[in-house]
């Protein structure tokens, strides 16, 4: 049995779609509806695991990219790209703090999600209890506009 066709290995992948970076749940939600998945499911699944990279984003990128810098200079040159790509988002972050992060997140974008927000947050040495709650919140305004543009309106209300 292929796990894609039972409703926990629907459940299981639209979980891993969703924690991919770029991909995110703005991938997650409409292929998992593609493939049979409750919307409503299929949102909640997104949310959560989409959320679940988050605090380890924020805790441990900078030991990663430090790493990463010693291994290769390929790897220092991608770390690089990235801080920069975050630097570049952190404009509104600072200004608003709080809820620019959440701005930043919840804009179903390219270049925008949970992994540049927690990126961002982590480098701007915010704290993951201030960090996170912007961050999930974003998430989950996220998924709102994601179902209202994917499913219209009773993808919100019913």
């Amino acid at each position: 049995m292929n796990l894609w066709n039972s409703f926990f290995g629907k459940i299981i992948t639209t979980l891993f779609i969703s924690m991919i970076p770029v991909i995110e749940l703005r991938g997650a939600i409409p292929i998992a509806v593609a493939n049979g998945l409750d919307y409503r499911i299929a949102i909640a699944v997104s949310i959560v695991g989409n959320i679940i990279p988050v605090p380890f984003i924020i805790i441990f990128i900078r030991k990663i990219f430090a790493f990463l810098r010693k291994i290769s200079s390929k790897l220092d040159t991608l770390v690089t790209k990235l801080e920069k790509r975050a630097e570049k988002k952190s404009d509104v972050v600072q200004r608003y703090a709080f809820w620019g992060l959440f701005v930043l997140v919840a804009i179903p974008l390219p270049g925008t999600g949970a992994w540049t927000g927690a990126l961002v947050a982590a480098m701007l040495d915010m704290r993951l209890k201030k960090a996170l709650p912007a961050i999930a919140l974003g998430v989950v305004a996220a998924g709102v506009i994601v179902a209202f543009v994917t499913y219209g309106t009773t993808a919100i209300f019913f």
